[in-house]
């Protein structure tokens, strides 16, 4: 495990773009945090460290979007928020998660954690005051472990 702490909005998108930079497909990223903790803020990060120049906002009202990033690699950004109950969405996930060329960011994962890998970066977003928050990341499985050995570099 590791705890991050970020005073700004900026600090949050770097850290997001630092991990964006060594992804290589395949890896998924759990969100977790209260509404405002800066889920979409640090995934907007990741968007740009995988090069990805279009605007990337929260799909709370859509579910997904899909991101065309570098090296032909994809990020599928999900918000389950608004779900009781995955239903269908479960099995595109399970699809999406099993494709090597897609990085999976997922916030609010509640409703499909028993679909979601072991072998995933769970970040848990705590609101420290109005721009500060600390991020605790753990891994489950050594996918996830490289990902926290290269955030510590």
């Amino acid at each position: 495990m590791m705890v991050i702490k970020t005073r700004s909005e900026d600090e949050m998108k770097e850290l997001g773009k630092q991990l964006g930079s060594f992804l290589i497909g395949g890896e998924v990223i759990e969100l977790i945090g209260d509404v405002g903790a800066g889920k979409t803020t640090l995934a907007k990060g990741i968007a740009v460290g995988l090069g990805i120049d279009e605007y990337v906002q929260s799909p709370s009202f859509t579910i997904s979007r899909v991101y065309n990033a570098r090296d032909g690699l994809k990020l599928a950004h999900y918000d389950f928020y608004r779900l009781n109950d995955a239903g269908l969405m479960a099995d595109e996930l399970s699809e999406v998660m099993a494709d090597n060329g897609v990085i999976t960011v997922i916030e609010w994962a509640d409703v499909v954690s028993g679909v979601l890998p072991d072998d995933r970066l769970s970040v848990a977003i705590n609101t420290l005051g109005e721009e500060s928050r600390t991020l605790d990341i753990k891994a489950g499985g050594e996918i996830s472990r490289s990902l926290i050995e290269r955030l510590q570099k």
